[in-house]
């Protein structure tokens, strides 16, 4: 387990820098100055601007940038946003919410759909089944900005079970509708898969050694059914969880929520190559870890998986 570990970090390392790298080049070789949009309209002395793309080491060969931006990661600086304000207390500021935010839509709809999915797969061809499968199909067709203006009029406005928006501080209770919002187009998927799982699971020769042993549905169905199903499930899982922790642009702008996708939307608006890249490159380390995470739960749930040596 420690081999396997120590050789998924090094497959990671080239990643890393690989990821980083195109990042840094596409955000720093777009056409036009940042250092002169910084100023609008007005006419910059030539000595400032020199002064600033100095202090942000622009007048410097492009991968001499790269490479002390990197020096800089190590040694846990990830710079200057533009505006004079250290990009770390921006990843202070908007990570947390987003983080949060991630965290209960994962729950949300892991719980939901793997619980739908199972009952849909158990119950295959019911009503039940039917039902989901159209339920699921209806979510994954309409647009999440769609749902995302329906939940806020009618859960938040109408009918006031939420906040509309989130308030300032983005406090869990205000969270629940937009991570609600967020977790429907994940539970239709986690409930195709599920099903899908359960149906295939179950017609398995262990399985039915296990009816013919004597073992009670209670016990087949958790144990056998149910834990053999969930390999498909924890990797859409762990991939939308790197995306939801990337930043829901569209969900964070509807409800205002002061987030990572907000934050860095208005980065990437405004020029802020730094922030932008800094934002990405914790992004990166932190959906690494999680596919780390990811192949790791595999052999808890499947013993039949081994980690070659």
């Amino acid at each position: 387990m420690t081999g396997y570990i120590v050789r998924r970090l090094l497959q990671a390392v080239p990643v890393f820098f690989g990821t980083t790298f195109l990042i840094y080049f596409m955000v720093f070789a777009l056409p036009g100055d940042p250092i002169v949009a910084l100023f609008g309209e007005r006419t910059p002395n030539p000595a400032v601007l020199e002064r600033l793309r100095a202090e942000y080491n622009l007048d410097k060969p492009f991968i001499v940038q790269y490479l002390l931006y990197i020096g800089n990661i190590f040694q846990g600086d990830f710079g200057t946003s533009f505006s004079g304000q250290p990009v770390s207390s921006i990843l202070a500021q908007a990570f947390p919410v987003t983080l949060r935010l991630a965290v209960m839509a994962i729950i949300i709809e892991m719980i939901a759909g793997i619980l739908v999915g199972l009952i849909s797969g158990l119950r295959k061809g019911g009503w039940f089944d039917a039902s989901a499968l159209a339920l699921s199909l209806l979510l994954i067709s309409v647009p999440i900005f769609v749902l995302a203006f329906v939940a806020q009029y009618f859960l938040g406005v109408q009918w006031g079970l939420f906040r509309p928006t989130v308030g300032g501080g983005a406090p869990i209770q205000d969270l629940v509708l937009p991570a609600i919002v967020l977790a429907t187009i994940s539970f239709a998927q986690i409930v195709r898969l599920t099903r899908s799982g359960v149906i295939e699971t179950a017609q398995l020769d262990f399985v039915r050694t296990a009816y013919g042993k004597g073992l009670s549905r209670n016990r087949v169905v958790p144990v056998h059914v149910l834990r053999n199903s969930l390999i498909p499930v924890v990797t859409y899982l762990g991939v939308d969880f790197g995306v939801l922790i990337v930043g829901a642009t569209v969900t964070e702008g509807i409800f205002n929520v002061p987030g990572v996708g907000r934050t860095l939307f208005q980065a990437i608006v405004r020029g802020e190559g730094p922030t932008v890249v800094s934002f990405v490159t914790v992004m990166v380390l932190l959906y690494l870890l999680v596919n780390l995470a990811i192949d790791l739960l595999y052999g808890v749930l499947d013993p039949r998986i081994r980690y070659a040596k």
